[in-house]
């Protein structure tokens, strides 16, 4: 075997570290392994973090390239589907914040429980439910993973408790999903997501405390996108150092643009989580679109921020940029994974465009899973109905 190594190096925001690629390979685009250096966390309450010095195998970088992709296409599709008044309601986006959901599923296993906010679709699909079952769910049809009832904000899967409406009061219920898990005792977390925007509500100071004096499995995690709606985190909080919120809970901060670091951060969370209790991250992110998609997204901020974002930051052009130079991947191989995404989002498109819509007959079902005897729900289906009477 020949060793080679290659360097990149970028400065991101003028502040990110430089990166080093060490290969273990044999040639360019065959290499099995590499290390890359993130940059630094800051911590609160911790004597030490998580390494900055991660390896990544070749299997991984491909597969977490692919699942960026999908999400970043996936919401593009949204987007579009949106516009064309084909998806109705209430539509957020996660495009520029895949690194987020992508790092730390690849850090955690299906065991473990997600809840999070109303900008969910990244987390449903990382969560294990299709492309099909994300647009579908958008669209109002059979073939999405809450029939086509929940629409954006309410989306579920396995170990996946949504996709919330209201601002914050995920959290709480966070807390009570890592409280089952321990009573149960299984070795699972509940990693718990809210926005900067949602940081300063009364419920999260009140979950932390519970948290705290329960030691649950619970990692809070501040998905700091810049913006609460259309306000800036600068105008809408006393201290934006939102990793350090949780004041007698751990926190750590962490470059939400990088996805190594976001799964190095949680490797290290969920490992803390388990011995010690809950814990704090702060992802520092970025979203590309507006608030909702009635929000064209630049009365608050210029278009000159959101494009130097979009070079020196994005999540999967830096990744794309690792893979390449680092010899995980070649431009042929990410190329053939961008057309296998883009037919993907494209096939199950159409078929949340012409697939049925729930019949009224279902508008009342499903609302419990086990009815309490002698109970009667107006138009509830006849195999509930058949077992109350």
């Amino acid at each position: 075997m020949i060793a080679s190594s290659a360097r990149l190096a970028r400065a991101a925001g003028g502040s990110r570290n430089w990166l080093l690629g060490v290969l273990r390979g044999s040639s360019y685009g065959t290499a099995s392994e590499a290390s890359f250096q993130v940059e630094s966390y800051k911590l609160h309450k911790l004597e030490q973090g998580p390494s900055t010095s991660v390896t990544l195998s070749r299997d991984d970088g491909l597969k977490m390239y692919r699942q960026m992709q999908t999400v970043r296409r996936m919401e593009t599709m949204a987007g579009n589907l949106y516009k064309s008044k084909i998806i109705r309601g209430f539509c957020h986006l996660y495009s520029g914040q895949e690194a987020v959901c992508v790092g730390m599923e690849n850090a955690m296993t299906p065991d473990d429980s997600v809840i999070t906010a109303y900008r969910a679709h990244g987390w449903t699909f990382m969560r294990g439910v299709s492309v099909q079952g994300v647009l579908s769910e958008l669209t109002g049809r059979v073939s999405g993973c809450a029939k086509g009832k929940g629409g954006s904000m309410h989306m579920y899967g396995h170990n996946f408790y949504g996709g919330n409406g209201i601002v914050g009061a995920q959290v709480p219920l966070g807390a009570g999903i890592a409280f089952a898990s321990k009573y149960r005792g299984e070795e699972a977390i509940c990693v718990t997501l809210y926005g900067d925007g949602a940081a300063n509500q009364g419920q999260l100071y009140e979950t932390f405390n519970m948290a705290k004096l329960w030691n649950l499995p619970c990692i809070f995690v501040c998905e700091n996108n810049g913006y609460g709606m259309g306000t800036s985190v600068d105008r809408a909080s006393a201290s934006t150092a939102y990793y350090t919120r949780g004041d007698y809970v751990p926190g750590l901060w962490i470059d939400g643009m990088d996805v190594l670091a976001m799964r190095e951060g949680t490797r290290f969370a969920k490992d803390y989580a388990l011995k010690n209790g809950p814990i704090l991250i702060e992802a520092v992110t970025y979203r590309y679109s507006g608030h909702s998609m009635s929000d064209p997204g630049t009365s608050y901020r210029p278009r000159s921020e959101i494009q130097e974002v979009r070079e020196k930051r994005d999540p999967i052009t830096n990744f794309r940029e690792r893979l390449l130079s680092s010899g995980l991947a070649t431009e042929e191989e990410l190329k053939k994974i961008d057309t296998e995404v883009r037919k993907e989002v494209e096939t199950a498109a159409e078929k949340a465009k012409t697939d049925q819509e729930l019949p009224l007959e279902e508008l009342y079902n499903n609302i419990y899973v086990d009815p309490p005897q002698g109970m009667k729900i107006r138009g509830c289906d006849p195999t509930i109905m058949a077992s109350t009477r």
